[in-house]
């Protein structure tokens, strides 16, 4: 059943207004008719099956048939926060990353981040990961849509770190040693509700300035396994390892 993602001042009572490029989809793409049945999201997290009153050119009318009962989010609150890299990377780290149940996704101007973002630049680039996050999250049944947040800098970075409960950064130099920091030690002491703040670096890696300044403000220098991996790799392999511990093994 297809899934739809409606802003809160569209729901009503038990009538939900769809507007936007999702009244094309689903009278144009779908073709989609009066009494088909879909499901709604509300912003809260909760969804409901509904059927489709009418279709019209702007907007589609719906009616709550039932609240369901469901939810597909990582028990933990998890931000990750990815360095900027060339090409399309950050893309395909927020569509898969929002497959595997992040909650945010902050883009990051590393020290060796090759790409820079003006404000114009950025802005844009932010307006199209929030359209692949909600893509993302209706194609594999999210509860809820990943936010994007503006682009951080590193003071801006530790900052945010204060409200989380737990903040690591992933450095290659722990994948080399014969005593590393083991990412699942650090997993098995979370808790359901808490929050975590990941840290992935750019192609060249953290600045030693980064990594002093990180372990200075508490965040967990973890290895992702002993091989070192692709900056648009590590952040899936963390995602994948969590969701195993916390969902999969408990």
């Amino acid at each position: 059943m297809q899934r739809y993602f409606v802003e809160a001042d569209n729901w009503q009572g038990d009538k939900v207004f769809i507007q936007g490029e999702d009244v094309h989809h689903i009278g144009r793409v779908m073709r989609m008719l009066p009494n088909d049945e879909i499901i709604c999201n509300h912003p809260s997290g909760n969804a409901a099956r509904c059927q489709i009153v009418s279709v019209e050119k702007e907007a589609v009318h719906c009616r709550v048939v039932e609240w369901l009962e469901e939810n597909v989010e990582l028990p933990i609150e998890i931000t990750l926060v990815q360095s900027l890299g060339k090409g399309d990377k950050l893309e395909t780290v927020v569509q898969k990353g929002t497959e595997l149940g992040a909650s945010r996704f902050i883009p990051y101007q590393a020290e060796r981040s090759v790409v820079k973002w003006d404000k114009k630049k950025a802005d844009k680039k932010i307006s199209r990961l929030e359209k692949i996050a909600k893509e993302a999250s209706e194609q594999c049944h999210r509860n809820k849509v990943p936010e994007i947040e503006a682009l951080h800098g590193l003071d801006k970075l530790l900052q945010t770190s204060k409200q989380y409960t737990w903040k690591l950064f992933a450095h290659e130099d722990e994948a080399k040693r014969d005593e590393y920091k083991s990412l699942s030690n650090l997993v098995g002491r979370m808790e359901p509700g808490e929050s975590l703040l990941a840290v992935i670096g750019p192609e060249g890696g953290f600045s030693a300035s980064e990594v002093l300044k990180l372990s200075e403000a508490g965040f967990h220098s973890v290895r992702l396994g002993p091989r070192i991996l692709r900056m648009e790799t590590a952040p899936l392999y963390l995602l994948a390892s969590i969701s195993y511990h916390l969902e999969e093994l408990r």
